[in-house]
């Protein structure tokens, strides 16, 4: 490959970036004025995410954490930006290859926005008024990279010297005209890269003059344009009268010198071709950053935060009583009782936190019921609400992971607005769907056996905060998040475990999904170093609905040592243990196992996440000076 199709390349992959960034920029601006989810880069993050494989996203959980879904839109542009630089090299060869390239880019922009849930046509329009912009910015962009790219060839070749060797020799014809000249008073074509020489070196070219102006310097008498370089007059040729020589300065009348190089035609950096370039170039990059400033403005504008801080809520039926003495051990590092919301673990489908308005939520209770209940948020303050302490974890926690949190929830039965539908004989399953698509099958027994399975309204004393399902959400103890905390719940079908599968199950996940007994050592922390004598090793336990009765520790597997446990509230929380161990200096390996009220004892048999939660012993390797 060449430099200059290499050039030609790079200029071209610049021109695709360029214009995909105004597609995008576009796009998000209009996502902001009718859909924030139509957002083309939202829309096509979200459907990877539901295209996502168990094991990679098992693998960016546990990589990226909470920032998994910042990392996979970064992901996205990456892809996008790579494609577009492609794009934008093909078009540069042929602006209809970089018209196709951008047709494919809308092709599934568009079907990743029209096969969200509850999709209509407003959906579509950031696409495709983004997929326009894109085309005229791709238009403009490389038309104009195009004039800089000749401009700059242009110029290089003028400014190259050719030396005698690289002309084929002159001939003249009778009376000294050149045998290539055409008829008098024609224009003598130039060389590429000229000046050239004639068969004499001495002679050099220069612009054409007048036909028939003879003896005017620069010109000859046969308007063959041979110029005097260097001020001198014309004279003749050693191949006869009138071929208009002329010397370059030297006494020499038949030598010019060295090569001289042409005076015009060069490209500065100011040339009219570079600054349309440049133009175009500025233009794309404000339509992209005024469009994603502005898209995400509006976007904003269209929050919740109003309504959540305008909300009251009435006092609760069923208050949860005032936590015992006890519940938080003076351990530095324990986790705390109850966790702060702002701290509380996320792990959804959503990469745009869906914002909605409660004054138009509802939700619709149907299928195999007797009868259909819609209830707005209004109705759903106005029930007898309950509030008590649950603790909340993910599947995807692995062994002394950080996806799991205890808070005082506030909202209403949702057995009592099941019963208030009337399931018929043999509905098992409650298929709850969330705003945004993403759907949850809790099993109907489980919410139907007496455990304070909420529809939640408030957390931690306050308002759902929007990342944690506002207006509404369902908490359900005892089962992992997965298939119990459906986040933004809008609709709930009463159906069976063979009609119909939450979103997780049919990529891999168990049906059920019922919370495994299982502990966290918090301190010390793993590869952390102590001082020889007392050291306080702690953590906590959760066994939800069943209680934890026990937590036992022991060091380098040497015999187990029972912990002291906090109090709790009820068996729906995790517990915090503390066991005082008299360190001796080395390196050590610390293990804990709680066992639940039921008698269960947590298992050494090491489990991944998938499908129904880890297992294993939670461990931490300390050195002790």
């Amino acid at each position: 490959m060449t430099s200059r199709t290499r050039f030609s390349g790079w200029r071209g992959a610049a021109c695709g970036v360029l214009a995909a960034a105004a597609a995008m920029g576009i796009g998000q601006l209009l996502a902001g004025f009718t859909v924030p989810a139509a957002s083309p880069v939202v829309a096509v993050g979200e459907a990877a995410i539901d295209r996502t494989p168990l094991a990679v996203k098992d693998w960016a959980t546990s990589t990226f954490g909470t920032a998994d879904k910042t990392v996979l839109l970064a992901g996205v542009l990456v892809v996008v930006f790579l494609y577009s630089m492609v794009v934008g090299a093909l078009a540069m060869r042929r602006l209809a290859l970089g018209f196709l390239g951008l047709a494919i880019f809308a092709g599934i922009g568009l079907a990743a926005a029209l096969t969200r849930h509850d999709a209509t046509g407003s959906y579509a329009v950031p696409t495709i008024f983004g997929a326009l912009a894109g085309a005229l910015a791709l238009y403009w962009l490389v038309v104009t990279a195009r004039g800089a790219a000749a401009a700059a060839q242009a110029a290089r070749a003028a400014r190259a010297p050719v030396s005698p060797g690289q002309l084929p020799p002159v001939a003249f014809g009778p009376g000294g005209r050149r045998a290539d000249a055409g008829p008098a008073g024609a224009t003598v074509p130039e060389v590429p890269g000229g000046p050239y020489r004639v068969d004499d070196p001495g002679w050099i070219p220069g612009r054409a003059g007048a036909a028939g102006s003879a003896g005017a310097e620069g010109a000859d008498d046969d308007g063959l344009g041979w110029a005097a370089a260097g001020g001198g007059t014309p004279t003749e040729s050693p191949a006869g009268p009138g071929t208009g020589g002329s010397r370059a300065g030297g006494t020499d009348p038949f030598r010019a010198g060295p090569p001289v190089t042409r005076p015009t035609g060069t490209a500065p950096a100011g040339s009219p071709a570079r600054r349309q370039f440049l133009v175009a170039a500025g233009v794309s990059v404000a339509a992209a950053a005024i469009g994603e400033v502005g898209g995400r403005s509006l976007a904003t504008r269209k929050n919740v935060s109003l309504a959540q801080a305008a909300l009251r809520f009435p006092k609760a039926a069923e208050p949860a009583a005032p936590l015992p003495r006890g519940v938080n051990l003076p351990v530095p590092g324990i986790s705390s009782f109850i966790t702060p919301s702002s701290q509380f673990y996320r792990v959804d489908t959503a990469i745009l936190v869906p914002q909605v308005d409660p004054s138009n939520w509802q939700l619709r209770i149907h299928g195999m019921v007797e009868r259909e209940v819609i209830i707005t948020f209004d109705e759903l303050l106005h029930r007898p609400l309950i509030e008590d302490y649950i603790t909340l974890c993910c599947v995807s926690n692995p062994v002394d992971g950080p996806y799991i949190g205890n808070a005082k929830w506030l909202g209403a039965s949702l057995a009592s607005l099941i019963r208030s539908a009337r399931p018929q004989r043999g509905a098992d399953q409650l298929l709850a769907t969330s705003v945004d698509g993403f759907t949850s099958g809790t099993p109907l027994p489980v919410v139907l056996d007496g455990r304070d399975a909420l529809l939640a309204v408030a957390m931690n004393g306050s308002a759902l905060p929007t990342a944690h399902g506002f207006p509404a959400r369902l908490v359900v103890p005892g089962l992992y998040g997965y298939v119990s905390a459906c986040k933004w719940v809008v609709d709930i079908e009463v159906t069976t475990f063979a009609a119909a599968q939450g979103y997780w199950v049919p990529r891999g996940w168990s049906a059920m999904g019922p919370i495994k007994t299982e502990s966290r050592i918090d301190v010390p922390t793993d590869g952390a170093s102590v001082k020889a004598g007392k050291v306080a090793v702690a953590g906590v336990a959760w066994a939800q609905h069943k209680g934890i009765e026990a937590v036992e520790a022991r060091v380098d597997q040497g015999p187990w040592q029972e912990a002291t446990l906090a109090t709790v509230p009820g068996i729906d929380t995790w517990r915090q243990w503390v066991w005082e161990w008299d360190a001796t200096r080395g390196k050590h390996l610390i293990e804990a196992r709680a066992t639940d009220k039921t008698g269960y004892t947590q298992t050494s048999a090491i489990e991944d996440v998938a499908p129904n939660g880890a297992s294993g012993y939670p461990s931490t390797q300390v050195t002790v000076s």
